[in-house]
């Protein structure tokens, strides 16, 4: 059974940062374009960014470009969040997903991991 895993969540203060990872299991990945996503307490999920299979092209939304870098390892199936000069306002559940391409549309990825809380302290 495929199955997305973040870990690397956690509470750090502002102008910290983090890094998340995102464990693929049960199927190879590395033709999959991965997605993050994140939700807000009470706010709706939102795109955050995304690479290509390959690791050769990605894109971000704008509240985090500059401060947020994705990259993947294929050959250990899993791919990485950075997240540098953390805001109070990145505090959200943040998602990975595996889909056909890397876009910011929910519906274009098929896998989902559970989540992984970021809280970022003022």
């Amino acid at each position: 059974q495929a199955q997305l895993v973040e870990s690397g969540g956690g509470l750090v203060q502002a102008g910290g940062s983090l890094r998340l990872s995102c464990a693929a299991s049960g199927r190879t990945f590395s033709s999959y374009a991965m997605g993050w996503f994140r939700q807000a307490p009470g706010a709706e999920r939102e795109f955050v960014g995304a690479i290509n299979w390959s690791g050769s092209r990605s894109l971000y939304a704008d509240s985090v470009k500059g401060r947020f870098t994705i990259s993947r390892d294929n050959a250990k199936n899993t791919n990485y969040l950075q997240m540098t000069s953390l805001k109070p306002e990145d505090t959200a559940v943040y998602y990975c997903a595996a889909g056909s391409s890397s876009s910011g549309y929910e519906n274009e990825y098929a896998y989902w991991g559970q989540g992984t809380q970021v809280t970022v302290s003022s």
